[in-house]
């Protein structure tokens, strides 16, 4: 499985799909992991940070509180990128939200040309836990009738995985800023932590 997986992991940092249909994007593609790992975090896209300056997922002022969430729940950083597989829904930089406020959203299109990755990716290092970290990502795993206040904050069972799913740490995000949701977030993390020790992750 391992050199099946460095031969699509090649295949995802050839690709041009997106900018050959004419999308924005902005490359390296961006993800890490082995086979090995038995916990997959599954975002949106990565963001300036990731593909201008650090290559890897989850580095900027989003990924800091993605690590500060995953801190509560006993895993250090460090530990945590070493051990687990990073990816994202699309793995180029979409550009920014013509809005002015954060990332542009990647389009429906955008999604299917680099879902065969994402579905590669699954079936190779067969995660027992996968963590999708906002909307996007939840609604890749659950459908679009789920909102992430129906997700967040339990645990699901879905082909023969477990799913924990976060909202997307964004500063931008408005879904932060209600302590409803972020109750939500507090029971999600105690998940995480609680499967940690269960599973020794």
């Amino acid at each position: 499985m391992t050199d099946e997986l460095s031969i699509i992991q090649q295949h995802i940092r050839d690709c041009r799909r997106c900018q050959q249909a004419g999308y924005p994007v902005q490359g390296p593609p961006i993800f890490s992991g082995t086979a090995a790992s038995r916990l997959m975090v599954v975002g949106q896209a990565p963001g300036i940070v990731e593909v201008s300056k650090t290559h890897r997922p989850f580095s900027g002022s989003a990924g800091a509180r993605l690590f500060r969430w995953l801190a509560q729940a006993g895993w250090e950083e460090q530990e945590f990128r070493r051990r687990f597989y990073m990816t994202s829904i699309t793995r180029c930089f979409p550009g920014p939200n013509p809005s002015g406020r954060g990332d542009r959203v990647p389009t429906r299109k955008e999604q299917q040309l680099c879902n065969e990755w994402l579905e590669a990716e699954l079936a190779l290092v067969d995660p027992e836990v996968v963590i999708p970290v906002g909307s996007l990502a939840a609604r890749r795993f659950f459908g679009k009738g789920y909102r992430l206040v129906d997700l967040v904050g339990q645990r699901f069972r879905l082909h023969g995985r477990i799913f924990v799913a976060l909202p997307h740490p964004s500063g931008a995000s408005g879904w932060l800023q209600q302590e409803e949701n972020r109750r939500l977030i507090r029971k999600a993390i105690a998940i995480l932590a609680q499967l940690r020790e269960e599973l020794r992750l």
